[in-house]
């Protein structure tokens, strides 16, 4: 009894522990695509407690997390010829984790050389000025186009992000100057338009005063009581700018006249 004992202890013992090394535990966000003897199980196990009967079955484990994926920067020309280097975020999760371990070799590689491609070609159609000021649009278009590319093996492309873009030195420069230039241009016309109103009010200003003339006269008291106000010595006359033209017109019309005596 005993030397049959011992044999079926030993044998208990083995399939204990192989039973335990079967077990595993796959967290919430996490997937197990069982491949069993070559063949993939129709759907993915997990979350929880799975057996995986090894070397039967072999399981490839997948997060369903969103994934960052940080572009390396690229160099671009644009369609005005100029060139610069862009670099980019992706924000990518698996949808279906059978896909993206069957279809693909390596489903987070593959989408990263999606992305620079697609970076390159879609900034290279566009100007500098619409790169820098419709970003959000060219993002969308590149989200879109990679999302079409990596639907067939299971990977969601939920946004792209174009995170930098370094412009040579002389195209700083020349911007610098378009710029202040523009911001000259502004200046002058708000100048302009401070003028132009200034004018207007001294026009409506004028009709008004010849409304009525004693209104000149007060604002000549008025002038005259600021003056005062600052204690000086200096008098002041106000004198009618009719009377000068009065002066003038006769000035004029006596100067023919006596050419006419002599």
């Amino acid at each position: 009894m005993d030397s049959i004992g011992y044999p079926v202890l030993i044998a208990v013992i083995v399939i204990a522990l192989y039973l335990f090394n079967c077990i595993k535990v796959l967290r919430e966000y996490d997937r197990g695509v069982i491949f069993r003897l070559g063949p993939v199980l129709p759907q993915p196990k997990g979350p929880g407690l799975i057996f995986v009967f090894k070397p039967i079955d072999q399981m490839v484990r997948v997060t369903t997390r969103q994934t960052v994926m940080e572009v390396p920067a690229q160099d671009v020309i644009t369609r005005d010829n100029v060139t610069i280097k862009v670099n980019a975020v992706v924000t990518l999760k698996v949808i279906d984790p059978i896909l993206a371990v069957v279809k693909v070799e390596n489903y987070a590689y593959q989408t990263s050389q999606f992305a620079q491609t697609t970076l390159r070609s879609v900034l290279g159609e566009v100007e500098l000025d619409t790169l820098l000021s419709h970003r959000d649009s060219l993002n969308l278009r590149i989200q879109d186009i990679m999302d079409k590319r990596t639907e067939p093996f299971g990977v969601k492309v939920l946004s792209v992000e174009v995170k930098q873009v370094d412009l040579p030195d002389q195209m700083l420069r020349a911007m610098a100057k378009q710029a202040e230039a523009e911001r000259e241009k502004r200046s002058k016309i708000i100048h302009a338009d401070g003028e132009f109103s200034a004018a207007q009010r001294l026009v409506d200003a004028a009709h008004l005063l010849a409304t009525e003339p004693l209104t000149m006269q007060l604002r000549y008291l008025q002038t005259l009581t600021e003056i005062g106000v600052e204690k000086n010595t200096t008098i002041v006359f106000p004198l009618p700018v009719d009377l000068l033209s009065l002066v003038k017109e006769s000035l004029s019309s006596g100067t023919p006249k006596a050419g006419l005596n002599g």
